[in-house]
C-alpha cells in the first residue's frame, strides 16, 4: 500500500494478505470505537423508541451508501454491512437503556 491509502504494487499473495490482516485490523478497532460511542449515546436518549429510531437508521445508511459511492465500493454491500452493525448495536444499546431506566 503507498502513501494515501491507494493498494497497488504488491508482489506476492503473502504481501496482500498481510495488507488485508493489517487493514481488517484496523476496521475491527474502529468498530469497536463505534461500539463505545452507542453505549455512550444510550445515556442521552428518553425512551425505547428513541433507542430504535428508524429514521436515523435509514438517514445513516442513505450516509453511508454516498460514502461507499465516493470510495467507489458497492453501496449494496456497505448497506448490508451498516445494517447488520446497526441491528446488533440497537440491540446492545436497548439492553444497556433498560438497564439504566429500570
Amino acid at each position: 500500500m503507498n502513501e494515501g491509502g491507494v493498494v497497488s504494487g504488491c508482489e506476492s499473495l503473502e504481501e496482500v494478505r498481510s495488507g488485508i490482516d493489517l487493514t481488517d485490523e484496523l476496521i475491527v478497532a474502529l468498530i469497536a470505537k463505534r461500539a463505545e460511542y452507542v453505549r455512550e449515546a444510550s445515556k442521552f436518549k428518553k425512551s425505547e423508541q428513541a433507542v430504535q429510531d428508524k429514521q436515523r437508521v435509514e438517514q445513516v445508511i442513505a450516509s453511508k451508501r454516498e460514502l461507499a459511492q465516493k470510495h467507489n465500493i458497492s453501496p449494496e454491500l456497505i448497506a448490508t454491512i451498516y445494517r447488520n452493525m446497526i441491528d446488533y448495536f440497537v440491540t446492545e444499546e436497548m439492553k444497556i437503556w433498560k438497564e439504566r431506566n429500570k
